[in-house]
């Protein structure tokens, strides 16, 4: 029964509950799309290549909580410069995070899985934390609901390759009602000194 939730029933519950819930949430959607086109300017949605599962690349969706700033030398200045007021409470809320529903009906990502990174962390990982992306990415995951971002880059990886050889329904059940609990009280969002996670440069980081 295990492997199969693993290899069908899962992905077709990820996609029946994000169905609903991009119908539930449109009205929010279009309020949201509001306030940051006139906070952040037309560009509402912020598009990125990912990992994937097996590492291969796919856009992510979410809604952009950063401007475009740029220092004189035409580079991005750090992402707590770039952060607005309004950026910072969506972040918070996590409700940056609502277009990867698309995703999911995409068949990209995963409702729970290990958060997909930067591509050019790839080269960076061990043998062993590359086995995250032996399932899909999740908008949320084990370790999302056991510190977020305020953990080391190790442990992080190390629980989303827990989650690869223990991913049950049970455990995804359990995980999307701790993440209910965790946005509730916005915990982990970032470490101290950083908007988010600082770089991961391999392991021992």
């Amino acid at each position: 029964m295990k492997n199969l939730y693993r290899t069908c029933i899962k992905g077709v519950l990820d996609r029946v509950i994000a169905l609903i819930a991009l119908v539930v949430l449109t009205p929010f959607f279009l309020v949201l799309w509001v306030v940051l086109r006139v906070s952040l300017g037309p560009r509402v949605i912020f598009r990125q290549e990912r990992p994937g599962y097996l590492g291969r690349p796919f856009i992510i969706y979410k809604f952009r909580t950063m401007t475009d700033a740029r220092d004189a030398g035409g580079e991005l200045l750090p992402d707590e410069d770039r952060a607005t007021r309004v950026g910072q409470i969506v972040r918070s809320l996590s409700v940056d995070e609502l277009p990867e529903l698309f995703n999911v009906l995409l068949g990209d990502m995963s409702l729970v899985g290990p958060r997909p990174l930067l591509m050019r962390y790839l080269p960076r990982y061990s043998k062993e934390q590359n086995r995250r992306h032996d399932v899909k990415p999740g908008i949320t995951g084990w370790a999302q609901v056991n510190g977020r971002n305020d953990i080391a880059w190790d442990l992080k990886l190390s629980m989303d390759v827990w989650y690869v050889d223990h991913l049950s329904f049970m455990l995804d059940l359990s995980i999307l009602m701790k993440t209910l609990w965790k946005v509730i009280r916005r915990d982990g969002i970032g470490q101290e000194g950083h908007f988010s996670s600082p770089e991961f440069m391999g392991p021992g980081s």
